[in-house]
């Protein structure tokens, strides 16, 4: 049984729910003047929302809460905070997903007490409801069910993340694995294939991290 239910998003399907978010945003009548990307996650969306809006201003904040793959920090934060005026503007701020919410609810803060727009706005591609302590004010998906999406801009990291983290919880059992077995572990645990080579770009990483060494074509595990 899967351990940790996961999501392999392609780019077509965000390039398809971010049109269906710029639908749902233009069907209300509201039209942002700047769209405020929530790093790291929300750039990718809030770009292509910029295209489908034919929104001319973007800016980003790094608010910061999840700090690996399926895991989550204690708290979120403000990373690298500076000053925008965005007086006399409507800005939508944007994010991939609401899980929690709290990096969306912190960016929110942010940017209205500094930044102080005219009009805030919240979109996000999906919705956890069960989860999220902030409902955005357009998503394009609601997600019931709690599942990690594994988005393409974070192919590599998170799979370096969900090897490590698999390979840490089976080590007392075993210390010395080969290729196959290790992407056996990796779908037994997240039930997503991510390609021959994402995942061997992991395991070089790994290696190179000293996480993992390679001995006559196999892993000893090191973390």
């Amino acid at each position: 049984m899967v351990k940790v239910p996961t999501k392999l998003v392609t780019w077509d399907e965000i390039v398809e729910w971010s049109m269906g978010l710029a639908r749902v945003i233009k069907s209300s009548g509201f039209r942002p003047d700047v769209i405020v990307a929530v790093s790291r996650g929300g750039y990718v969306p809030a770009r292509l929302l910029c295209d489908f809006l034919l929104v001319d201003n973007l800016v980003s904040i790094q608010s910061q809460h999840w700090t690996e793959a399926a895991k989550v920090a204690e708290k979120a934060i403000i990373k690298y905070p500076y000053k925008v005026d965005l007086s006399n503007q409507k800005a939508l701020l944007v994010d991939d997903i609401v899980d929690t919410g709290e990096t969306l609810i912190l960016a929110r803060d942010f940017v209205l007490s500094e930044w102080k727009p005219k009009e805030l706005k919240i979109a996000a591609l999906q919705w956890i409801s069960p989860v999220a302590k902030i409902k955005p004010d357009f998503y394009y998906i609601e997600v019931k069910d709690w599942v990690w999406f594994q988005y393409p801009w974070t192919r590599h990291e998170d799979t370096v993340q969900f090897i490590k983290r698999a390979l840490s919880e089976e080590r007392k059992s075993k210390e010395v694995w080969s290729f196959e077995e290790i992407k056996k572990a990796f779908l037994d645990y997240y039930g997503i294939d991510v390609g021959e080579e994402y995942f061997k770009l992991a395991l070089r990483s790994l290696v190179e991290l000293g996480l993992l060494k390679e001995v006559d074509g196999k892993y000893l595990i090191k973390m």
